[in-house]
């Protein structure tokens, strides 16, 4: 199943972009902030990024706000790609 993208505001912060990422073998999704290394699970999208936002006030805690704000990228562009996975091993 393809990765949605969508927009998000976390507590104070400024906006975020949060990757939501359906499981499609057990259900629910996973929601990550490109960048930065914490995680949130959920049944639901909402539910992911609730979860979401707890890990990011702890990883906040733990390093710190400027090391956590130094750490966003935001992407330079997304873009979707229609391939053949099998042509790739085959080139």
């Amino acid at each position: 199943m393809p990765e949605s993208m969508v927009r998000a505001t976390i507590g104070n912060m400024k906006r975020l972009t949060v990757e939501l990422i359906p499981d499609s073998e057990l259900g629910g999704y996973t929601a990550r902030v490109p960048d930065i290394p914490a995680y949130g699970e959920g049944e639901t999208e909402e539910e992911a990024i609730a979860d979401l936002k707890e890990a990011l006030a702890a990883y906040v805690e733990a390093f710190g706000l400027d090391e956590t704000t130094a750490r966003l990228n935001p992407p330079s562009s997304l873009r979707q790609l229609d391939m053949e996975l099998e042509d790739l091993v085959r080139a």
